[in-house]
């Protein structure tokens, strides 16, 4: 990114000594023979290479990329989309790869977009070595396509298939994700985003992107679309463009988002107009909320865009977890 690379070009000029994070561990005996006491100035150069060597990878390239839109196939007017539940290597930040459960083969799953009115048609199979099901989070749908065993439908054992047919009644920004021993399979990936548009747009902001963060934590950590930083992606936008983001929590914390420099204006919360909209820079988000907001980029520069429960975005070691940035160029 070019306006990363400016940004770092001073502190390379400083002559910041390269490696302290590369350095070989000697351990028990060999290590307290051979290593000096650490010296504050040494405590010091390292817990400052830790920070710019992670800003400085950022946006770190990894394997895999969640939250891609699904095309649906056309059958007799059904919208119809095939998700298969399957157990993945997930690679959450450079070298740092995982087990995961994932839909379609990443994490978070496809987005899938529909327009209110349609019938879809969602074809769950499922791959995995233990049953599963599919919950469709904020839709309004016929009770037995509400995806919670044994109180809507029977559990889809390993091997089977399940479909899903219902008509998209409420706009807005929901989600998809499993039901099924939830506390395990969606922190481990079994998540993804729905969104309906309403039929009548009239009424829609006027944006040039639309961006979706689903949050998440557990067993890899805190995660914006399946990474933690510094492979996270960041929002990239020319001056006095307006974006839309559709924040979804799907962890199991509350995460206060906040934003550096600008504004969020709040317009939707789980798939409904707000009264009002209102102004905030950090929004809280608790588990299962959606909230959709606007920003109008118009400060240049690099900024910061992270969860301030602190030690879920930052330690002594450098930035980590639930944090991007939004570039304005």
């Amino acid at each position: 990114m070019l306006a990363l690379g400016l940004l770092f070009a001073a502190y390379s000029a400083r002559g910041t000594a390269p490696g302290l994070l590369h350095r070989p561990v000697a351990t028990g005996a060999a290590q307290a023979a051979s290593a000096p006491a650490q010296t504050p100035e040494d405590r010091v150069r390292a817990m400052d290479a830790g920070h710019e060597a992670g800003v400085k990878a950022f946006p770190a390239p990894t394997a895999g990329k969640g939250a891609q839109p699904l095309a649906p196939e056309m059958v007799g007017g059904v919208k119809v989309f095939k998700v298969t539940a399957s157990e993945i290597d997930w690679e959450i930040a450079p070298g740092v790869k995982k087990t995961a459960f994932a839909y379609n083969g990443a994490v978070p799953g496809p987005t899938i977009r529909v327009t209110e009115g349609d019938r879809v048609r969602l074809i769950l199979r499922n791959n995995l070595k233990e049953s599963t099901s599919i919950h469709f989070h904020g839709l309004l749908i016929p009770n037995n396509m509400d995806g919670v065993p044994f109180i809507t439908q029977p559990p889809v054992k390993p091997g089977e298939s399940f479909t899903y047919e219902f008509t998209a009644r409420n706009p807005g920004s929901h989600m998809y994700h499993s039901h099924h021993a939830a506390d395990r399979q969606v922190p481990l990936g079994l998540l993804g985003a729905f969104i309906i548009e309403p039929k009548n747009r009239s009424a829609e902001p006027k944006v040039s992107q639309d961006q979706i963060l689903i949050l998440n934590d557990g067993f890899f950590g805190y995660t914006i679309n399946g990474k933690g930083f510094p492979a996270t992606t960041p929002i990239v936008a020319k001056n006095g463009e307006w974006i839309r983001v559709r924040f979804m929590n799907e962890g199991l914390m509350i995460h206060p988002m906040h934003l550096h420099g600008m504004p969020m204006r709040v317009i939707t919360a789980d798939g409904y107009p707000v009264p009002q909209p209102y102004q905030v820079d950090t929004l809280n988000i608790a588990p299962g909320q959606r909230f959709d907001v606007l920003i109008h980029a118009t400060e240049a520069g690099v900024w910061a865009f992270h969860c301030h429960l602190l030690n879920h975005a930052e330690s002594d070691h450098g930035m980590h977890g639930m944090v991007t940035a939004l570039i304005v160029k």
